[in-house]
């Protein structure tokens, strides 16, 4: 289960009125275009897991042997044999296509033989559910995943009971997966990766991986590398389910050799466990129950427990990117600080470009209150490359909007308008409509400007 990062510009809410209820800056339109066809992805590799070896087994026991909730997983289980997944009632086409290029991945990066099927006799079920209903049954929760149901019914009827109790598996045989039903196209995209990759494997989530869905920080929109190579191994043949953890991990190094020889190399890094102290912190600080100050502080005590423990990395810059959002109504110098201590945890480190390009969105709207142009320029261009790479368009979108108001500040204007009208079907994946879309560049066109 993960919290869904919205990417509305929060660095706009303490700094411009909500679109189509107050004056743009003198002499601006609010923008109106005619729209491209949506815009998605080719459904690529981000890349190839890049870590030691030594360094991916302790994360394959990690994520393979303990729930989200810290319980442990007394036996390996995973589906045996090929496996079927489908559709329970209608889908939009632009998730059966995303569903498509999902399993086509899986088929060539992680070895597992799956198919789209009817949903009748199907191993895994994807069915669209509304956002009150998902609330009601798991609060928090975008979206998820459950073993041994076939429908939102048999959820409902067995949600008390041990049958949907990962801890009570032997094998897994059916599971299905929830997404909401008003989500996004990426949303729905992004949801479809993580909880697929659920139901196949893994069921915990690590805040220390740089380079995995399998991380509360939902930096990372598809399915890694990484994450290809953990399920590659989950599906290993000398793996069977009802293996004990002992039997596993005594074989996960020689798979792990087998499958990513290029990994062989020094122990890699040993990242201390996160612990349920920083969790509770960032869960409050990133849900909606908490008050603004409430959240504020949280996001506060979690960099003072991740700076008390030498943390760098993900955890750190996670940290204090979630205190930046939640000052930018607050404290506008906090905000800026926090985002710089983010890019600093993050920067330098090829596994982290992702999360240094999220930093680069808020940091472009400080550099565009200011009228620095050549900023914007300098950090939008590498931004998006990283974007398009990740698959992330509602990212994509932004930084070409960003980029297009710094051309407009240097007099570019065509170069700016053509940049915009690229931006819209990318906008329209990432954002869901036109006036998502719309809504957004009139916010960044709206952010304030020093006098001149």
């Amino acid at each position: 289960m993960k919290y869904l990062i919205l990417f509305a510009l929060v660095v706009m809410t303490a700094c411009a009125p909500q679109p189509g209820t107050a004056p743009l800056p003198d002499g601006a339109e609010p923008v109106r275009l005619d729209f491209p066809a949506m815009r998605s992805f080719a459904a690529n590799s981000p890349g190839p897991a890049r870590r030691p070896n030594a360094e991916m087994a302790r994360d394959f026991f990690d994520l393979s042997f303990q729930l989200e909730s810290g319980r442990p997983l007394p036996l390996f289980t995973r589906f045996e044999g090929p496996i079927s997944v489908g559709f329970n009632g209608s889908a939009p086409a632009h998730l059966v296509s995303d569903l498509d290029g999902l399993l086509a991945r899986l088929r060539a990066e992680a070895g597992i033989d799956i198919r789209r099927a009817p949903a009748t006799g199907a191993d895994i079920i994807i069915e669209l559910v509304s956002p009150r209903e998902l609330r009601q049954t798991a609060p928090g929760a975008a979206c998820f995943v459950v073993p041994r149901v076939r429908n939102w019914a048999e959820l409902r009827r067995a949600r008390r009971s041990p049958v949907i109790d990962w801890t009570t598996l032997q094998v897994r045989e059916r599971a299905a997966v929830f997404l909401p039903d008003d989500a996004t196209p990426q949303e729905m995209r992004d949801c479809l990766h993580e909880e697929l990759a659920q139901a196949l494997g893994p069921l915990n989530d690590l805040y220390h991986l740089p380079d995995s869905v399998f991380n509360d920080d939902n930096m990372h929109a598809v399915l890694t590398g990484f994450d290809m190579l953990i399920l590659r191994v989950t599906y290993a043949s000398e793996l069977r389910s009802g293996m004990t953890p002992p039997e596993v991990m005594s074989l996960v190094p020689g798979i792990l050799a087998r499958l990513n020889p290029g990994g062989e190399r020094g122990r890699g890094q040993i990242m201390g466990p996160t612990g349920r102290d920083w969790i509770g912190a960032m869960t409050i600080a990133l849900g909606g129950g908490a008050t603004p100050a409430v959240r504020r502080q949280q996001a506060a005590r979690a960099i003072a427990i991740g700076q008390a423990r030498g943390w760098t990395g993900p955890r750190a810059g996670f940290a204090q990117y979630a205190f930046g959002r939640l000052q930018i109504g607050n404290d506008q110098s906090l905000a800026l600080g926090a985002f710089a201590a983010a890019g600093l945890a993050y920067g330098g480190d090829e596994k982290l470009r992702i999360h240094a390009a999220h930093v680069t969105v808020q940091m472009a709207a400080f550099a565009l209150i200011a009228r620095d142009a050549e900023t914007i320029l300098d950090l939008t261009g590498p931004a998006m490359e990283v974007a398009r790479q990740h698959e992330n368009a509602a990212l994509l979108a932004l930084l070409m909007m960003f980029r297009a108001e710094a051309l407009d500040l240097q007099g570019q204007t065509e170069a700016a308008m053509a940049l915009r009208l690229d931006s819209l079907g990318w906008g329209l994946y990432g954002f869901g409509s036109r006036d998502e879309v719309i809504a957004r560049l009139n916010e960044i066109a709206s952010l304030p400007r020093p006098p001149s």
